[in-house]
C-alpha cells in the first residue's frame, strides 16, 4: 500500500458491528495492534435483536462454506454456536425439500451441512469470540460521517459521538462493514472518485416471518421448505420451516407482487397454505405462535462492483453488505461475508501489503461472483423482475439447471454437484463439467417422490399430533 499503508497496517478501523464488522476484526486482529470497531447503536450483551438488522427476523442459516470460514477465523466457534442451542443440519438428509423440479430425495450420506440458529444468537456468539482479544475494541452510538484523505489515500474517517461532537480518527486501513445502508458511494464521490458500478435485480419479493414454539424436538428435526417456481404464470411464492435454538421454529413466507404476505397474524397460515405444496400449513396448525409477523420488502439483488474501480484510494476496503446483498431466499449474505473476512485474512497472511485494498477487494469479490450468479440467475425469470430481463443464454441456463434439478430428485451425483455450488464450495461452472452433464442428460435413476419424505420417527410424532388434534376437536 502505498504513502499511509505501504507498512503493514497497525491501526484499523471497522465501521459497523454487524457480522460482517466482526468477522472482518477476526481477519485482521492477528495482523495489526489494534482494531477499533465503530458502531451506531448499542450491542447487545446476550442474544437479543440489534437495532439496524431488520433482516434478523427473517430466517437465516449458514452455508458449509461460510460455515467453515468461520471456523477457520474464529477456531471452534461453530462448536460454541451449537451448543448455544444452533442446529447442524445435513444437507439433503434432513430437509424436506419441494422444488419445483418435485421433491429432493433425503440421501443418508450426506455431503454438506447448514447450520440454522437465529440471527440474535449467531451474531452474539461470533461478537463473543472476537472480542476476547484484547487488540479489539469497540466504540457504540459513534456514527461515522465521512473519510479522512484523498483520492490516492484514505488514512482515516471523520465521526460523530453521541454528544453529536465530531472528530477524527486516524486509520492505517478502513473497512466498510456498515451493511445495506452503507454511504460509501457517496464518501468516494466526495474525495472526486466516481465511476462505481453498481447492479440492481429485484424480484418484489415481500418477506413475511414469525417465530412459533415447535410442537415436536427440534433436534434433528429437517427443515422443510417449498421453493417458488418462477415459470408459473400466477406471482411466485415460497416458504420455510428452520428448527433453531430455544425449541423454535423459525418461519418465512415469501410473496412477489401480486401475491404478498401482509403482517396480519391471522392471514399467515392460510398464506402458507396457498404455497405450491400445503406442508407448511399442515406443521405450523400444531405450533404455538411467538410474538407478530414481521415484514420487509428489502429483498434486492444489489451490487457495487468496488474491484472494478479504476482509481480507488488505498487504505480502505468494503466487506459484506455493504458490497453487495441478495434476496435471502437464497441464504448466502452471512456465508459471503465470511468467505470475503476469510480472504482478507489469507491475503495480510502473505505478508505483501502492495496494492493490499485493492488485492483484498478482488479477493473479496470472488465469492460474492458465486453468490451473485446463483441469486440472480434465479431471480431474473420472475415475471415481476425489475432491473434486467432474461437473455436467451439465461434462459438456456435456466432450462439446463431445471433438469439438473430435476435429476437431482433422484440422482445422488447430480444433487451433490448441485449443493456443492450452493454451499458455496464451487462455482456454478462446475455444473456443466462432464460428469455432471452426463448425469443430466441421463436424468433421474430413481422415480420422483409424490409426497414428503418423513422419516419414520418423525411420521410417529405427527401422527400423535393429528391424533392430539383430533381429540381435542
Amino acid at each position: 500500500m502505498s504513502q499511509a499503508t505501504s507498512h503493514d497496517p497497525k491501526r484499523v478501523v471497522i465501521i459497523g458491528g454487524s457480522l460482517a464488522g466482526m468477522l472482518a476484526a477476526a481477519a485482521v486482529k492477528e495482523h495489526v495492534e489494534s482494531v477499533e470497531i465503530l458502531e451506531a447503536h448499542d450491542l447487545p450483551a446476550g442474544p437479543e435483536p440489534r437495532t439496524g438488522v431488520p433482516q434478523a427476523a427473517h430466517i437465516h442459516w449458514l452455508q458449509a462454506g461460510g460455515a467453515e470460514a468461520i471456523d477457520a477465523l474464529l477456531p471452534g466457534s461453530i462448536a460454541r454456536l451449537t451448543a448455544a442451542g444452533a442446529h447442524r443440519i445435513p444437507v439433503t438428509t434432513d430437509m424436506v425439500i419441494f422444488s419445483p423440479e418435485g421433491w429432493y430425495r433425503r440421501w443418508q450420506r450426506a455431503t454438506h451441512y447448514v447450520i440454522t440458529a437465529s440471527r440474535d444468537l449467531t451474531d452474539l456468539v461470533v461478537r463473543k469470540e472476537v472480542l476476547k482479544d484484547p487488540r479489539v475494541t469497540v466504540r457504540t452510538h459513534t456514527t461515522v460521517v465521512g473519510l479522512l484523505g484523498d483520492r490516492r489515500t484514505v488514512r482515516g474517517v471523520r465521526l460523530r459521538g453521541a454528544d453529536g461532537i465530531e472528530a477524527e480518527l486516524r486509520a492505517d486501513l478502513v473497512i466498510d462493514a456498515s451493511g445495506r445502508a452503507s454511504r460509501l458511494p457517496r464518501w468516494l464521490a466526495g474525495l472526486g472518485l466516481t465511476g462505481l458500478a453498481e447492479e440492481r435485480l429485484d424480484s418484489g419479493m415481500v418477506y413475511a416471518s414469525r417465530l412459533y414454539r415447535a410442537p415436536v424436538p427440534t433436534r434433528g428435526w429437517p427443515v422443510v421448505g417449498v421453493q417458488a417456481d418462477p415459470l408459473l404464470r400466477q406471482p411466485a411464492k415460497a416458504g420455510g420451516i428452520l428448527p433453531i435454538d430455544g425449541d423454535r421454529w423459525h418461519v418465512s413466507l415469501m410473496g412477489a407482487p401480486g401475491g404478498e404476505p401482509t403482517r396480519a397474524a391471522e392471514h399467515f397460515v392460510p398464506f402458507a397454505r396457498s404455497l405450491r405444496h400445503p406442508i407448511m400449513a399442515d406443521l405450523l396448525k400444531h405450533a404455538e405462535p411467538l410474538g407478530d409477523v414481521s415484514v420487509t420488502h428489502s429483498t434486492a439483488n444489489r451490487r457495487y462492483y468496488y474491484e472494478r474501480l479504476g482509481a480507488r484510494p488505498d487504505g480502505l476496503v468494503a466487506l459484506g453488505d455493504s458490497v453487495a446483498t441478495f434476496n435471502p431466499v437464497y441464504a448466502q449474505g452471512m456465508s459471503v461475508a465470511a468467505l470475503g473476512a476469510l480472504a482478507l485474512r489469507d491475503l495480510l497472511a502473505t505478508g505483501s501489503t502492495h496494492d493490499l485494498a485493492h488485492r483484498a477487494q478482488r479477493a473479496i469479490a470472488r465469492p460474492v461472483n458465486v453468490a451473485w450468479a446463483l441469486a440472480t440467475g434465479q431471480d431474473i425469470h420472475f415475471t415481476t423482475t425489475r432491473g434486467k430481463r432474461p437473455k436467451v443464454t439465461d434462459r438456456l441456463l435456466r432450462r439446463y439447471v431445471s433438469r439438473l434439478s430435476r435429476t437431482a430428485t433422484g440422482s445422488f451425483h447430480a444433487a451433490t454437484a448441485l449443493t456443492d455450488v450452493l454451499a458455496l464450495q464451487a462455482p456454478p461452472a462446475s455444473l456443466v463439467r462432464p460428469r455432471v452433464l452426463l448425469a443430466a442428460l441421463i436424468g433421474p435413476l430413481r422415480p420422483q417422490l409424490d409426497r414428503p419424505q418423513f422419516n419414520a420417527a418423525e411420521r410417529e410424532l405427527l401422527n400423535g399430533l393429528s391424533h392430539r388434534e383430533t381429540s381435542r376437536t
